[in-house]
């Protein structure tokens, strides 16, 4: 297969097909950055009030959008745009996290960032109890990690467990009642109610 010649050629491609090419022909990226670079700046001035900043966000995002090039598999229902649009979003985020933590404050922030950053929030938040429970699992003996991670993290019932192990539903609660007190216990300050919180 023949490549393009010139730029002008590359422009009659698909967001996704251009994508594809620049990862054999990378000067063939340039049209992504025509095409997107305003709207992609106008996002991130919306979220950082800063245009410095915000064009920073967007050479990031496309050096990101480049290097990455490879992960990103066309299918029906994600878009080349989502996709981009997604990794700006994080990088702004980034930067934006960066500027707050220096003592800038936002105000009239963009409706869609704000919703962004509470997902991130929860996102973050998650991933750090789960990696807390994790710590004291691991301190745990393994008839005890057993049930309380199905009880837990998997969400399992009391009858669920049951049904698995064969045993009695009073026998399943005693056990993960025993299992609880283990996991107090063994739990240092700040992690004793991360696995209980949610039920």
């Amino acid at each position: 297969m023949f490549g393009f010649s010139s730029t002008e050629d590359a422009r009659s491609l698909t967001d996704e097909e251009v994508l594809l090419r620049s990862q054999a022909e990378p000067w063939v990226f340039t049209v992504l950055v025509e095409r997107y670079q305003e709207a992609f700046l106008r996002k991130a001035n919306t979220i950082l009030r800063n245009q410095l900043d915000a064009e920073e966000v967007v050479q990031d995002a496309f050096t990101k959008i480049y290097l990455n090039a490879h992960r990103f598999s066309p299918q029906e229902g994600a878009k080349f745009t989502s996709w981009a649009y997604r990794i700006v979003m994080n990088t702004a985020f980034t930067r934006y996290q960066k500027k707050v933590k220096e003592g800038q404050r936002f105000q009239n922030i963009d409706p869609e960032f704000e919703e962004f950053v509470a997902d991130q929030s929860m996102r973050t938040d998650a991933a750090e109890r789960t990696d807390a429970i994790e710590r004291v699992l691991a301190r745990l003996p393994g008839h005890f990690v057993a049930v309380l991670r199905l009880h837990y993290l998997e969400r399992w019932s009391h009858q669920d467990i049951a049904d698995e192990t064969g045993e009695n539903v009073g026998t399943v609660k005693a056990r993960i009642h025993r299992a609880k007190a283990a996991f107090r216990q063994e739990a240092k300050d700040g992690e004793v109610e991360l696995l209980l919180q949610d039920r």
